[in-house]
């Protein structure tokens, strides 16, 4: 059988919120099915180690994603999955060749994906490791500092043919741990195209819904309930701003209620917590039906090489922004954007930030073109195509189809 599938590996997709490098993982392999490639993502089944000797010895079985995966990541039906089945001795053994890892790399790939996989894409270093020594090309992803040194005969091997990294900071720790700098290169995150897709009546809805006690202007936080996501910092600047309804979605259930009680505490009666939104689709809107969206952000070691999706996503939607000026982002501080920035650990200034932008850029139910126009550099299939663009031409899988009909939404 030709080999064809363009296949991604992610140890695990929980289906869990603030997950946001398995989220990475299934928007870029959706990205890669939404350019018309034969695209499988396959991981470790959840709450698998029932006794299904047929299962084990069949485990590669790409499928159609099932309702709960389709409204929790809101991938396109493009996307092939293959969860992977592993007996129960996997998750109770602490032996080196019974482990999860090792099942996966030594019997599951050679045996089940190497006859029909074109090119691997991973930030599992064994499973590129595996699929480098039986010259399957690997694209690697690494997104946190390296501290251990990688092998050389690996490394330096043709079938590793790049690894990405999220900022030039980690770019660096790999080059430092043996990656030949020809072959790391850092590049952003993306964003879902779907988020240009224009939804006025559902972000009425919204508006309709979140703006209380004769509020009119609506500011929206997406994204992970951490501190040094600035998120004490954005409820000090709501305090500042009692007449704005400020509403953050995002976080695990334990950080909304810890994050509810200190709202409580601070007497900011101007602040909501959705948590995590399902559908997912649904996020689109409310970006939408916002005046602002917010993007704080504490200084520290997280602000140097943080890549955050929200990003992207904001910039997508045309709503204005009001930003915290992190060293990742100062290269999107143009002059045409609809946003206005500040320092970050300030939360008067950040409330001054908000206020300016509700003032220079008056909500557009269109929302402002220039953002949106600028956003299309960003969506994860653009990523992928650049990504591809450096894998030499001979192991660059064929796309077998059209791209998606989404990716040509016309723009103001």
């Amino acid at each position: 059988m030709k080999p064809r599938h363009y296949l991604f590996y992610s140890d695990r997709l929980s289906l869990q919120p603030d997950t946001a490098h398995e989220i990475h993982d299934v928007l870029c392999a959706n990205a890669a099915a939404n350019l018309g490639y034969s695209t499988v993502l396959t991981y470790l089944q959840p709450q698998s180690g029932q006794f299904n000797p047929l299962a084990w010895l069949h485990p590669f079985k790409p499928q159609k994603p099932d309702p709960e995966f389709l409204a929790f990541y809101n991938v396109q039906p493009r996307l092939q999955v293959a969860p992977l089945p592993l007996p129960w001795f996997a998750h109770q053994s602490t032996s080196k060749w019974t482990h999860p890892s090792t099942l996966v790399c030594k019997y599951y790939f050679p045996w089940h994906f190497l006859r029909t996989t074109q090119l691997v894409h991973t930030r599992n270093w064994n499973f590129a490791k595996a699929a480098v020594q039986k010259q399957v090309p690997v694209i690697f992803e690494l997104h946190y500092f390296r501290k251990d040194p990688l092998e050389p005969e690996i490394v330096n091997s043709p079938y590793l043919q790049v690894a990405i990294t999220q900022s030039e900071l980690t770019r660096a720790s790999l080059i430092k741990q043996g990656m030949p700098e020809e072959k790391a290169i850092a590049m952003h995150n993306g964003f879902e195209t779907v988020f240009l897709k224009r939804e006025p009546d559902q972000a009425a809805d919204w508006r309709r819904e979140l703006l209380q006690v004769g509020r009119q202007q609506l500011a929206v936080y997406s994204g992970a309930l951490y501190r040094f996501k600035g998120i004490d910092l954005l409820i000090e600047a709501a305090r500042e701003l009692p007449q704005v309804q400020f509403v953050l979605t995002g976080g695990t259930p334990e950080q909304v209620a810890a994050y509810q009680d200190k709202a409580k505490q601070r007497q900011a009666k101007n602040v909501t917590f959705l948590g995590w939104v399902l559908p997912r689709e649904r996020l689109v809107s409310l970006l939408q039906a916002a005046d602002v969206l917010v993007h704080p952000h504490c200084s520290g070691k997280e602000a140097e090489f943080t890549n955050p999706v929200k990003f992207f996503q904001y910039l997508a939607s045309g709503t204005p922004i009001a930003a915290t000026a992190i060293p990742p982002l100062k290269p999107f501080q143009q002059p045409q954007l609809a946003m206005a920035w500040c320092e970050p650990d300030e939360p008067i200034q950040f409330a001054r930030c908000l206020q300016q932008v509700l003032q220079q850029y008056p909500r557009q139910s269109a929302g402002y073109s220039q953002n949106r126009h600028y956003s299309q550099q960003f969506s994860w299939e653009n990523r992928i195509a650049n990504i591809l663009q450096q894998v030499k031409p001979q192991y660059r899988p064929q796309p077998s189809q059209p791209p998606w009909s989404e990716l040509e939404l016309s723009l103001d």
